[in-house]
């Protein structure tokens, strides 16, 4: 997969793609769907996503908390996986967001990125203030020659597909329920990084992943499937995580701490994706190391239980 990041500087290469456009946090069922589409009208051509880095609600409320489901990294590995061919990762900045509807049609979907054809959703809103919809770009694409297919929204259990309602069910703890809306566990990707190495004191070794910039699950201690990306640990394993602020000892900026079941080697700088299963309890604080202790043993008992079944 090319990743191309200014759309006025295409290698002819790299154009005539039909693309599906949208954020594409999370790449759930829905985001699949568009991209499917994407793929049937023109079968021929490049597979392509046009998307944006950063995300326009952080460009235009940097200090709100963080909401996405996923870094631009995952995201990129998670549409590669997809078969997409082009990932047209637009730069999002002052420019791009001043240009109106009939502009970001005509300069960088027509003019900039040569599309041949473009799928949104129904509810697809584009151009400066958001001005533009889905029908005003099947005019545009009349008008500057690239098709326009407008997919219909997806729907689980009468409950819309979407970014916003997979945050809501990972808040209340329900991974299973964000799981069904995204078409695979959520999951947190990222380099192992160094912590303060209690859990190799407490007979638990944890694999530490940072949490910054992405929509905080809820805190407790889930069942999880690990796949260790590279390196000579390369593959899939089984686990139990604790992802929160670590009361017990009164730290406060969250984490995620990863203890693999059956698993010796070290992980430093090694990139893991940690796949939410099951949600087992909410962080405790306990009165001695060894109460801790006794609970760890019981939560890899039940995530090793629960993992078995599924």
């Amino acid at each position: 997969m090319r990743i191309i990041q200014d759309y006025q500087d295409v290698n002819e290469a790299d154009r005539g793609a039909s693309a599906a456009i949208g954020n594409f946090d999370g790449v759930h069922k829905g985001h699949r769907s568009v991209i499917e589409l994407a793929r049937q009208a023109a079968p021929d051509a490049p597979l392509g996503v046009v998307t944006f880095e950063p995300h326009p609600r952080e460009f235009f409320a940097p200090d709100a908390p963080p909401f996405r489901l996923m870094g631009r990294d995952a995201r990129a590995h998670r549409l590669e996986k997809l078969g997409v061919e082009r990932l047209y990762e637009l730069s999002f900045n002052a420019a791009l967001a001043s240009l109106t509807p009939q502009e970001f049609a005509r300069d960088v979907l027509h003019l900039g990125l040569g599309l041949s054809h473009v799928v949104v959703g129904a509810d697809f809103c584009f151009g400066k203030g958001r001005a533009g919809n889905a029908r005003d770009l099947v005019a545009f694409g009349a008008e500057y020659g690239f098709g326009v297919t407008i997919a219909p929204l997806m729907a689980t259990d009468d409950k819309t597909v979407s970014s916003t309602a997979i945050r809501e069910a990972l808040t209340a703890g329900e991974p299973k329920i964000a799981a069904d809306m995204l078409g695979h566990w959520h999951r947190i990707e990222g380099p192992v990084i160094t912590g303060e190495q209690r859990g190799r004191e407490l007979g638990y070794p944890t694999a530490n992943m940072s949490i910054d910039g992405l929509h905080p699950p809820k805190h407790g201690v889930y069942a999880v499937l690990i796949d260790v990306l590279e390196g000579p640990h390369k593959g899939s394993y089984q686990g139990a995580a604790s992802l929160g602020v670590r009361p017990m000892f009164g730290e406060n900026r969250a984490n995620l701490e990863t203890f693999i079941f059956d698993f010796q080697g070290d992980l430093y700088g090694t990139p893991l994706s940690v796949g939410l299963v099951a949600y087992l309890r909410g962080e405790e604080k306990f009165d001695s190391l060894d109460a801790l202790i006794t609970q760890m043993d019981a939560d890899c008992a039940r995530a090793r239980q629960i993992l078995a079944a599924s």
